[in-house]
């Protein structure tokens, strides 16, 4: 005979097996241009300031920086309070969610990286006061500003909050004082006012995010030696060695200096905990019923095995593992270089040079400047991945 309590855990079974949620996907050219503003309109809710991020930085390396405009405004709109106001992101915070599953604003180098870019496209546009606002806001974000136990250590975003102070008629020394203190192995220059052509470098493969543990709740970094490991400017008779200034996969894979490594240990430990509860009450009472005749003692198996498939749905249900959403064409390294030219027309070169000093013709740089006598800097993004001839 059939043990009356066989049909019932056989559908309870069933029906945990065929809890499954369908996922929409966007189909990727391999063309961020074209997959970003796609992606934005169509995708994910939850990934499209991971878009913007991404549209953001192509765009400035083909010299669209109006689109790139308007993509970090979105994103940096998006960031203000979105842990405390996104379901997504309460969600998240629950056993039940995937971190993946709240709202992407990305970790904080990515979030400062965001800042940084937009205070480079404020500079472009003669607004020196919202690009100071953009360096202090990147360093914000590096920062635990609520237990105090890091601050930020960024070099060219303290540096450039000093320039723009001085340039706005201000004393930047602290913040010049900050940027060299954190400044390893690089001797910043003194701020030079008459400096009115700014040339801001990026160079490398940066960062990539990957998962590890039992569970993959630990989020790691994964860095790639750069081919590229410094610059050169050329224009008109100077020629100019740029060392790297910040190392983005440093920032990554520290908080204040310090190498680590984010776990979601809460998570982890109520999966490891509940499957274990779950296989005991399930296997041990799935024998109780078994080995017994009696009717009683089969319905307190029963009952002990269906609180172990509960607990064991409540584990399958906790999903711990870390967001491994990344900002993949983020740069290895930043660097920038400032010097008065004279008004009129100028062409500047960008020799991208690797660990012996080489450069690396294939990815030199030719930008085409003319210097007005206007009262407003020219400023200059030279990328390794750049479009070449650009015309600013």
């Amino acid at each position: 005979m059939k043990a009356p309590w066989q049909p019932t855990l056989l559908a309870m079974l069933l029906i945990v097996a065929g809890c499954a949620t369908p996922t929409s996907q966007v189909a990727l050219t391999g063309n961020v241009l074209v997959d970003g503003p796609n992606a934005i309109a169509n995708g994910p809710p939850r990934d499209r300031v991971l878009w913007q991020y991404r549209t953001a930085a192509a765009a400035m390396r083909q010299g669209n920086f109006g689109l790139a405009r308007q993509q970090l405004d979105d994103a940096i709109r998006t960031l203000g309070g979105i842990y405390g106001n996104d379901p997504g992101a309460r969600k998240a915070r629950s056993y039940f969610h995937g971190e993946d599953k709240k709202t992407f604003i990305g970790e904080p180098y990515e979030r400062s990286m965001a800042y940084i870019y937009r205070g480079i496209i404020y500079w472009m546009d003669g607004e020196r006061d919202n690009a100071r606002a953009c360096f202090r806001s990147a360093e914000f974000e590096d920062s635990d500003a609520e237990n105090r136990e890091y601050a930020g250590d960024w070099v060219l975003p303290d540096y450039l909050d000093g320039l723009a102070t001085a340039k706005l008629g201000g004393d930047g020394m602290d913040a010049f004082k900050r940027a060299q203190s954190l400044a390893r192995g690089v001797k910043l220059p003194p701020y030079n006012l008459k400096a009115n052509t700014l040339v801001f470098l990026e160079f490398g493969p940066g960062p990539a995010k990957f998962a590890g543990g039992q569970y993959g709740e630990e989020l790691h970094i994964r860095t790639v030696p750069s081919p590229v490991t410094s610059a050169r400017i050329g224009v008109d008779s100077l020629r100019i060695p740029v060392a790297p200034t910040d190392d983005v996969s440093f920032q990554a894979s520290t908080r204040g200096g310090r190498v680590m490594d984010h776990i979601l240990g809460n998570k982890a430990v109520f999966k490891s905990t509940t499957d274990t509860i779950g296989n005991v009450a399930l296997i041990g009472g799935i024998a109780t019923a078994a080995a017994s005749r009696d009717q009683t003692t089969q319905e307190i198996g029963l009952g002990i095995a269906l609180a172990g498939l509960v607990s064991k749905v409540v584990s399958a249900a906790t999903t711990p593992a870390a967001d491994t959403r990344t900002w993949d064409n983020l740069p290895h390294y930043l660097s920038f270089a400032c010097f008065p030219l004279p008004a009129g027309p100028h062409v500047l070169t960008v020799e991208f040079l690797d660990p012996s000093g080489r450069a690396l013709a294939n990815l030199t740089k030719t930008i085409n400047l003319n210097i007005t006598a206007a009262d407003r800097d020219k400023v200059v993004f030279v990328s390794d991945s750049s479009a070449t001839p650009q015309t600013l």
